[in-house]
């Protein structure tokens, strides 16, 4: 997800000045004569402010800039502390190596890099068989890479619309008013895609009980101009699969032809080792794509995503392009055009390097350190909102009792563990269920058990400091935090802050993937 920037006003510039802002216009320093003869910080530049709104004149050294950019970027957080985002932060330093020496090929490029297009290739390969796609020569299951998960949807989006558009036109029928059926909890993406391509959404609310899709609603909502049903295989907030096969079932049953895709986008390398015996990929047979994230659970640096279609027919001939790039003709289905080759190349090595019992091993391995983690926060007195022993992804989603009657609540105790580095997320959940507030954390693997115990000492430590807190110095803490440490960020543009057309409207805090 990319952020809209204003660029800055020539006043705007003054008044952000921190040498205006702290009175300090009159100091009269000259700057050094030579540009680089010390250290690093013996040069000027480390005298001057880094550029931040035009391009400098002149140049500087590689190594001054290095430092410079590097020690700018040492106030971010620690990723693998960052137990908000399911994106991975760690590989071995073999897959590092591959993927630094492809960085620039542009993997568009087929005839100048095939190995690269092969590598592609045998990636989707593997993830549809691991979907269980049909192999036979009738149905056979097609598929490609994307920059992640969100591209991937709106491709799915695309053609499920597309091939409702031409049934409905070969039928003689109205075809201006599509909707797509999915859970008020999706990721943000789902909401783009709807609002993009111009497709009504229709939401299946979650209750303060019930944080999935019900199956009998959802298919009760399907209506002549629905494109397709969403179903979520491990939900951005508490991780639960969607009962893929009972929507199913019962679009069978009541002879409903209705596709499904399911985003996969978390779940697609995890259910397949963790409960292979789950059914909701291709062997259900209104299912008609899926999409998955390498970079989540694929184990894969950002961004790569991948998605397949269980025949060529879900995918409309008018959506694909035929080119003639470099010298060779392609099939291209996809939002962007020149992107590397690395994430892709890295997938290939993750997937024959682990093989899947490797992926197996690894996965237990999380889901123990959730079920963990989750049995040490109830015995906290925190309520456990997740599924655990495998029935749902390697997280854990937690809020506090409401019987204890706390006078502080999730988003402070986030707080308090953001003063010890960690980045554990605090939300409200989805529309109709919006005054449930809910904390996450997504247990990646390089979240060992010894580091799952440090966590659980900060919770310990974040809940005493808020208990020995008066409810006037909570407060005090409160205001602080939200005149102060905001306002440091640096805000983007205010213009559209008046939206109304995404849940957001609803209270709804889109979590992190």
């Amino acid at each position: 997800m990319v952020h809209l920037q204003p660029i800055p006003t020539d006043k705007a510039l003054k008044e952000d000045s921190v040498v205006e802002n702290l009175g300090l216009g009159g100091l009269n320093i000259q700057p050094l004569e030579d540009e680089f003869t010390t250290s690093i910080y013996g040069s000027r530049f480390a005298a001057e402010d880094l550029p931040r709104v035009e391009m400098p004149e002149k140049e500087m050294p590689k190594d001054v800039a290095y430092r410079m950019i590097k020690d700018h970027l040492s106030l971010d957080g620690n990723p693998m502390l960052n137990l908000a985002s399911f994106v991975t932060t760690y590989m071995e330093e073999e897959a590092e190596r591959l993927m630094a020496e492809s960085l620039s090929k542009n993997f568009i490029d087929y005839e100048e890099y095939p190995q690269s297009a092969d590598i592609q290739n045998r990636c989707v390969s593997m993830i549809g068989r691991l979907f269980n796609a049909p192999t036979d020569e009738e149905h056979s299951a097609v598929g490609t890479s994307c920059v992640g998960s969100s591209e991937a949807i709106m491709l799915a989006t695309l053609s499920m619309k597309k091939k409702w558009q031409n049934k409905r036109k070969a039928e003689g029928k109205p075809y201006d008013k599509p909707n797509i059926v999915m859970s008020s909890a999706v990721q943000v993406c789902w909401e783009k895609a709807a609002r993009y391509f111009e497709v009504e959404e229709k939401f299946v609310f979650c209750t303060e009980t019930t944080y999935v899709i019900d199956p009998e609603e959802t298919v009760n909502l399907v209506d002549e101009n629905t494109i397709g049903i969403c179903a979520i295989l491990g939900t951005t907030y508490t991780g639960e699969y969607e009962d893929v096969k009972a929507v199913n079932d019962l679009l069978v049953e009541r002879g409903i032809d209705c596709p499904i895709h399911v985003d996969a986008a978390s779940g697609g390398f995890v259910a397949p080792f963790v409960c292979p015996e789950l059914a909701w990929d291709f062997r259900l047979e209104k299912v008609i794509s899926i999409n998955v994230s390498g970079h989540k659970y694929g184990l894969v640096y950002p961004g790569v995503g991948w998605i397949v279609w269980r025949a060529p027919e879900y995918l409309p001939k008018e959506l694909v392009f035929n080119i003639n790039y470099l010298g060779a003709d392609q099939a291209s289905f996809t939002l962007n055009f020149s992107k590397g080759a690395s994430q892709v190349i890295g997938q290939y090595y993750q997937m024959i390097r682990l093989g899947k019992r490797g992926y197996r091993s690894i996965m237990m391995n999380l889901i123990r350190t959730a079920d963990y983690l989750a049995l040490s926060l109830q015995k906290l007195g925190f309520i456990i909102m997740s599924q655990g022993g495998g029935k749902g992804l390697p997280l854990v989603a937690f809020r506090l009792n409401p019987k204890h009657n706390h006078h502080y609540d999730e988003f402070a105790v986030a707080h308090q563990l953001r003063e010890r580095g960690w980045i554990v997320p605090a939300y409200t959940m989805a529309p109709h269920s919006e005054r449930l507030k809910l904390m996450r954390v997504v247990v990646r693997e390089d979240f060992s058990r010894s580091r799952c115990d440090l966590l659980i000492c900060d919770i310990q430590l974040a809940i005493k400091c808020l208990n020995d807190m008066d409810e006037k110095r909570l407060f005090e803490f409160k205001t602080h935090l939200q005149q102060n440490a905001f306002a440091l960020r640096r805000s983007s543009t205010t213009h559209y802050e008046d939206e109304t057309h995404s849940l957001k409207k609803h209270g709804k805090t889109h979590a992190v993937c």
